[in-house]
C-alpha cells in the first residue's frame, strides 16, 4: 500500500455570515476536490432559489433546509486533500449548537480556521470571540485566521491590518502564542487567495489559505500517555471467541500485554491478556493512537464487558469515578439547568446518566473571569464549573492527565444540550 498522507482534523469557525462556507467551498472547488458539473448543479440551484452567489456555501450545506435558509445547521463532513496531508473539514455552523458536533468522537479539532470579515463595521463579533475562547478551550491547538470579503474592504491594506490587529488582541487574551498564528488576507466569493494567489493585493506577501493548511504541523500522537481503549461494539465470532472492536485514544498496546477493562460488568473490572488484534483484516503485533482495531483478550467473555468500557493497562488502570468536576457550556436547553438534572452524558464510547449535584460558578464566555458564584441556574450560552455524580461507573480522565478522556457532550430528549471537560475528579 502506497503511504497515506497524514490526516489532519480541521473545523471552520467564525460569526455567521462571516463567510465560513463559502470559503470551505471554494477551497474544495478550487482544489479540484469537488467537480466542475456537481459546482454547475450547486449554482443552478441557488438561483432557483433566489440565493445566487450562495453556490459554494452549498458545497457544505448539502441539507434541503439549510440551503432553503441559507444557514449551516448541522455538520457537514468533508474530506479534500492538499499537496502534503488529507483533511477532513469540519465545517461548524455559526450559531450556538455548533460545537456539539466538534467534541463529539472522532471530530476533535487539531487545526481551526477562524473566518473573520474585513467588511467595514463587521470585524470581530461576539460569536468570534465566543468560537475563539471555544477553540482553545477544547484543545484546537494550532489557528489560522482568514480575514475574508477582502473584496467588500475594496482590498485595502490598512483595514486588513486593523482587523488582524483586533483579533490578535482576542487570540492573546485567551492564551493562543500569536507569533505562530497565519494571518491570510482572501475573499472566498471571488477565489482571492484560497486556492490561487491573488492579483488584487498587491501588498499581501503571505500563503494562500491552500498554502496555510500545508504549513499546519501534525499533531503529536499521544503514545507517552496511558493507553487508553475505549470499547465500541463486542462481537462474538465463532472459531475465535469474544472480539471488542474500538480505538486507541492514547499509549499503545501489544499482543501478550496484561490489560484490564473497567467498570466491567461488575464494576470491579476485567483482567486479561492480549491475545491478537487486526486492523482492516490484518494481523498486527502493535497498536498505536489512532488505530481502528478488533482484538482478542485471553480472560475476557462475553457477559465482563461492553460498549463504554475503557481498557488500560494493568500498572495503570482506566480511573473509574464516583464523581467529577466539570467545565461546560450550555448549548441547547429548552429552558434551565439546576441541581438534580440528570442527562446523559456521551463520554469516549460510553453513554451514562449522570446527575448536576452543584453549580459552583458561571464564567463569562470570552475571557473564562468568574462572573457568579453558586448561581441557581444556567442556561443557554453560559459558561459553568458544575459538580456531576454518575448514576453508574464510569470512566473518565481529567482535561490535564489525559485530554483525550475528558471531553463530553450532554445529550437530553435527542439534542445536545451542553458540552465540556473534566477538571477534577474522585475516584471510587
Amino acid at each position: 500500500m502506497a503511504k497515506t498522507k497524514e490526516h489532519i482534523n480541521i473545523v471552520f469557525v467564525g460569526h455567521v455570515d462571516h463567510g465560513k462556507s463559502t470559503t470551505v467551498g471554494r477551497l474544495m472547488y478550487d482544489s479540484g476536490n469537488v467537480d466542475e458539473q456537481a459546482m454547475r448543479k450547486l449554482k443552478d440551484k441557488a438561483k432557483e432559489l433566489g440565493k445566487a452567489g450562495f453556490e459554494f456555501a452549498f458545497v457544505m450545506d448539502n441539507l434541503k433546509e439549510e440551503q432553503e435558509r441559507g444557514v449551516t445547521i448541522d455538520l457537514a463532513h468533508k474530506k479534500f486533500e492538499t499537496p502534503k496531508y488529507y483533511f477532513t473539514v469540519i465545517d461548524a455552523p455559526g450559531h450556538r449548537d455548533f460545537i456539539k458536533n466538534m467534541i463529539t468522537g472522532a471530530s476533535q479539532a487539531d487545526a481551526g480556521v477562524l473566518v473573520v470579515s474585513a467588511n467595514p463595521g463587521d470585524g470581530v463579533q461576539a460569536q468570534t470571540k465566543e468560537h475563539v475562547f471555544l477553540a482553545k478551550t477544547f484543545g484546537v491547538q494550532q489557528i489560522i485566521i482568514a480575514i475574508n470579503k477582502m473584496d467588500m474592504a475594496k482590498y485595502d491594506e490598512k483595514r486588513f491590518n486593523d482587523v488582524k490587529e483586533e483579533v490578535t488582541k482576542l487570540l492573546k487574551s485567551v492564551g493562543y502564542k500569536t507569533d505562530d498564528v497565519q494571518f491570510l488576507a482572501i475573499a472566498s466569493f471571488p477565489g482571492d487567495n484560497v486556492a490561487k494567489k491573488s492579483e488584487n493585493m498587491p501588498w499581501y506577501k503571505g500563503p494562500t489559505l491552500l498554502e496555510a493548511l500545508d504549513n499546519l504541523k501534525i499533531p503529536e500522537k499521544p503514545i507517552n500517555l496511558p493507553l487508553r481503549l475505549p470499547i465500541q461494539d463486542v462481537y462474538n465470532i465463532t472459531g475465535i471467541g469474544v472480539v471488542p472492536v474500538g480505538k486507541v485514544l492514547t499509549g499503545k498496546v501489544k499482543v501478550g500485554d496484561k490489560i484490564v477493562a473497567v467498570p466491567g460488568r461488575e464494576g470491579k473490572g476485567v483482567h486479561g491478556e492480549m491475545k491478537s488484534m487486526e486492523m482492516h483484516h490484518e494481523n498486527m503485533t502493535e497498536a498505536l493512537p489512532g488505530d481502528n482495531i478488533g482484538f482478542n483478550v485471553r480472560g475476557f467473555n462475553k457477559k465482563d464487558i461492553a460498549r463504554g468500557d475503557v481498557i488500560g493497562h494493568e500498572d495503570n488502570v482506566p480511573t473509574v469515578v464516583s464523581e467529577f468536576t466539570a467545565q461546560i457550556v450550555v448549548l441547547n436547553h429548552p429552558s434551565v439547568i439546576t441541581i438534580g438534572y440528570t442527562p446523559v452524558f456521551h463520554i469516549h464510547t460510553a453513554q451514562v446518566a449522570c446527575q448536576f449535584t452543584e453549580i459552583v460558578k458561571k464564567l463569562n464566555p470570552a475571557t473564562g473571569e468568574t462572573l457568579q458564584e453558586k448561581p441557581d441556574f444556567i442556561k443557554n450560552g453560559d459558561v459553568a464549573i458544575v459538580k456531576v455524580k454518575p448514576t453508574s461507573p464510569l470512566v473518565i480522565e481529567t482535561l490535564k492527565e489525559i485530554p483525550h478522556m475528558s471531553r463530553f457532550a450532554v445529550r437530553d430528549s435527542g439534542n445536545t444540550v451542553a458540552a465540556g471537560m473534566c477538571i477534577e475528579l474522585v475516584k471510587k
